[in-house]
């Protein structure tokens, strides 16, 4: 067990450097993202795998066999990078640094920032588009409390996609749990859809992603019910209430806590692609305010914070155990 790197201490590292660092704009100008690299396997793969002339048995078996070669690529692919590093000290940290580009507590905070801006200065043109970059509707219908709720939604959703979800694989399978996790919820927004296009093509990445976040998604909602402290009861009623409304078996989780600790209502219908999609309400308070959104922001950096005592706690834990 000796040369067995203490994931508990990596991940928590990892995440205390995410937060100060987030993904460097000159590296992600000079390289892109390292997220955007499965992405772009999946697309050609899609390509040339889900022909409409493909028997749905056929398309159904390649995405499961997609899904397969990623998780399998991953894994290899993160035991190498461990392997490589080694086990010291310096080890250890140049894994956390790695693990930091399957996270992004700093890149969403600094998303919904941009969002609060302009929404508190009364440029609802400005806020829609910086909504638009994290959500997928139509954000020209959206009025002031349309783009508060949207991005309280996406920040909810997204504190469990890309803080909390990442963070527990990595705790529970160093990199290669981090990159097998990554890759498939890649795959979930790129092909797991209910369009007919890739609703048997990417019935196994959303099958997988929807297990992956299992238990993610209720610690996520968890963490934010906590952090809104004095609003913790309100917090954990409406998600216990409310959070298997969502046709989502993960997202409602924390977007009814997000809901119930800030006394607002989220959800509703929305428009995509200019159709009105009917979607289901989450909590009972008034549609959501730019003063809504701020404290929402505060709530996920102590949602943030409470998520980091989980690796420190385990850690403490596997010292006493020795």
């Amino acid at each position: 067990m000796a040369d067995v790197p203490p994931w508990p201490w990596v991940t928590a590292l990892a995440l205390g450097l995410e937060a100060m660092l987030g993904y460097p704009a000159a590296l992600n100008r000079l390289a892109g993202h390292p997220v955007a690299w499965p992405a772009a396997l999946i697309e050609g793969l899609e390509q040339r795998w889900n022909r409409p002339t493909a028997s749905d048995r056929r398309r159904r078996l390649l995405g499961v066999a997609l899904v397969v070669l990623l998780v399998a690529a991953s894994v290899l692919l993160g035991a190498a990078v461990q392997g490589l590093a080694g086990t010291s000290l310096a080890a250890q940290a140049f894994i956390a640094l790695v693990a930091t580009v399957g996270l992004a507590q700093r890149s969403l905070h600094d998303h919904v920032t941009a969002v609060l801006a302009p929404l508190r200065a009364g440029d609802l043109p400005t806020a829609r588009a910086a909504v638009g970059l994290i959500v997928g509707r139509d954000t020209e219908p959206l009025d002031a409390e349309g783009v508060a709720a949207a991005a309280l939604e996406s920040l909810a959703e997204s504190f469990n996609d890309g803080v909390v979800a990442p963070a527990l694989w990595l705790l529970a399978g160093g990199l290669p749990g981090l990159f097998a996790y990554k890759s498939v919820n890649t795959a979930d927004s790129l092909v797991g859809h209910r369009e007919e296009r890739w609703r048997m093509f990417g019935w196994a990445a959303a099958r997988t992603d929807d297990l992956m976040n299992l238990a993610p998604a209720r610690l996520a909602g968890g963490l934010i019910a906590l952090a809104g402290a004095r609003t913790f009861a309100d917090g954990w009623r409406i998600m216990v209430r409310d959070a298997r409304r969502h046709a989502s078996p993960n997202a409602g989780w924390p977007e009814a806590a997000m809901a119930g600790a800030l006394g607002v209502q989220l959800g509703g219908d929305a428009v995509y692609d200019g159709a009105r999609t009917e979607r289901p309400t989450f909590g009972d308070g008034p549609r959501p305010t730019a003063a809504d959104l701020e404290r929402g922001l505060r709530l996920y950096r102590r949602a943030c914070l409470l998520l980091w005592t989980i690796p420190l706690a385990a850690g403490l834990i596997v010292v006493l155990a020795r």
